[in-house]
């Protein structure tokens, strides 16, 4: 599996992301600003829930550009023996049942995921528990986080 490759995969769902929210966003604000949404009396509220929708239409927005921005910035760099996990990382992880899964450590963008020949993999963040735990982890190490009162081991078993 190459990062370069999930890397691009990553940008190009987060472009597609942009655009549907972008569209999404000023959908919602047209029919903020209809006239036909002019509240006519105080329980109309169809145009204030409209502009609530609007509102939150366009915090989206500004979420996925800041997470595109975040990842066309990431440099990849190869694995590197002495420092260990860092972001921009593409990882294996398997868990204590012996289920594997593909990650990739990236600034933002957490939960997108892309599949490659076949291969899910997820996109993780250092701001959530597992992606803190990774960082300086080496291939072969194991590690144990604990998530709403649930312990969780897993070993990585590979590294690019």
């Amino acid at each position: 599996m190459n990062k370069h490759t999930v890397h691009q995969l990553i940008l190009d769902n987060l472009r597609g992301d942009l655009d549907i929210a972008q569209r999404a966003a000023q959908t919602a604000y047209e029919a903020a600003t209809h006239e036909e949404n002019i509240a006519e009396n105080k329980y109309d509220t169809l145009g204030l829930e409209a502009s609530y929708l609007a509102a939150g239409q366009a915090r989206r927005v500004e979420e996925i550009r800041q997470a595109l921005a975040l990842c066309q910035n990431l440099t990849l760099r190869p694995y590197d023996e002495q420092v260990g996990i860092q972001v921009g990382a593409l990882l294996g992880l398997e868990d204590e049942n012996g289920h594997e899964q593909w990650l990739f450590l990236a600034p933002d963008g957490a939960g997108l995921k892309v599949e490659v020949v076949g291969q899910p993999v997820t996109v993780i963040t250092p701001r959530s528990p597992l992606g803190k735990g990774l960082l300086g982890k080496f291939e072969g190490d194991e590690l144990e986080i604990v998530v709403a009162g649930t312990r969780q081991q897993f070993a990585v078993t590979e590294v690019k």
